[in-house]
């Protein structure tokens, strides 16, 4: 097998990183404009161990933006955590609060680390959640299994 190779980042690489993630924080999201004000809106919450997608749609489920954590900077192992699925949730916080939408009901789908941080995130930037569901796909039963196999 052979010995793994733990490459360790200097100070300055892990300081340079966490500005380019801050620096992608601080930018001014673009909003298109829509013809009417929208009041209501629904935000997915897509969460899986590699990523965490955060939808805006309207309530007809059209949608109105999206953010990742690879849209918002992180890379590779990092995009999974829960700090990333925090700092998405900040970014479309700010993009709801910009947009001026008052209510808004969370959808979560997945079993990902960022569930929890996520929705934590867009409770402490003062939105008004109304309600909150799971929608994580269950099997009931699924799919017929292989026949066994007989040696």
């Amino acid at each position: 097998m052979g010995k793994k190779h733990v490459i360790k980042k200097s100070e300055e690489e892990v300081i340079k990183e966490t500005d380019k993630i801050e620096a992608g924080l601080k930018k001014e999201p673009k909003i298109k404009a829509t013809a009417q004000r929208i009041s209501e809106a629904k935000v997915y919450i897509s969460s899986s161990y590699n990523n965490t997608i955060i939808t805006l749609t309207d309530l007809i489920g059209k949608a109105l933006t999206w953010k990742s954590a690879g849209s918002v900077g992180f890379k590779g192992t990092k995009k999974g955590t829960a700090f990333a699925a925090s700092k998405v949730g900040e970014t479309i916080s700010n993009i709801i609060l910009k947009m001026g939408i008052e209510k808004i009901h969370v959808f979560v789908k997945g079993i990902g680390p960022g569930r929890d941080s996520a929705v934590r995130s867009l409770m402490t930037h003062g939105l008004n959640i109304i309600t909150i569901k799971d929608i994580t796909p269950i099997p009931h039963n699924g799919c017929r299994p292989r026949k066994t196999r007989r040696v």
